[in-house]
């Protein structure tokens, strides 16, 4: 991992101790949190923290370079989520029915973006590859859920 003191300044952005708790919460938390999560989880740690704060620091970052904001499929709406950018390239594979978010990390990923670059010149600053779909559980929940429904289909028919 990146020394994030140095990216900051490397960018231009000095770090105040709020942006470097921001940035440690998105980067440790092992999930994909949208700005309220993150507000909260802010004040945990320095009350003095306030929403607009939050708000506009995660524009800075995203601004920067350092994070990226994700849209997750649109499963919860218009809301955005935040991770760092420091991560390795990856997919993020979202349940569509419980929301469940897995990262693919893997060479496809990094063959596509050499296949783009080669064939149509690109120079590629970013990827953001999102997958939708329904994971295990929810697939056996919509079997369930099929296999149960097609008796009474049946018997309403005869």
């Amino acid at each position: 991992m990146h020394n994030t003191g140095t990216t900051l300044k490397q960018r231009g952005i000095r770090l105040t101790k709020q942006r470097q708790i921001l940035l440690d919460i998105i980067d440790k938390s092992g999930a994909h949190l949208d700005a309220e999560q993150l507000f909260r989880l802010a004040q945990k740690r320095d009350p003095k923290i306030n929403r607009v704060t939050v708000y506009r620091t995660l524009k800075l970052l995203k601004e920067g370079g350092l994070v990226d904001e994700l849209d997750l499929m649109h499963y919860a709406g218009d809301q955005h989520f935040y991770e760092t950018r420091l991560k390795q390239e990856h997919a993020h594979v979202i349940c569509m029915q419980c929301g469940r978010v897995e990262e693919y990390f893997g060479e496809p990923l990094r063959a596509m973006r050499q296949q783009i670059q080669e064939s149509l010149g690109f120079e590629i600053q970013a990827v953001r590859t999102e997958v939708g779909g329904y994971c295990p559980h929810c697939q056996a929940l919509r079997k369930q859920r099929k296999e149960g429904a097609a008796p009474a289909a049946e018997s309403k028919a005869e």
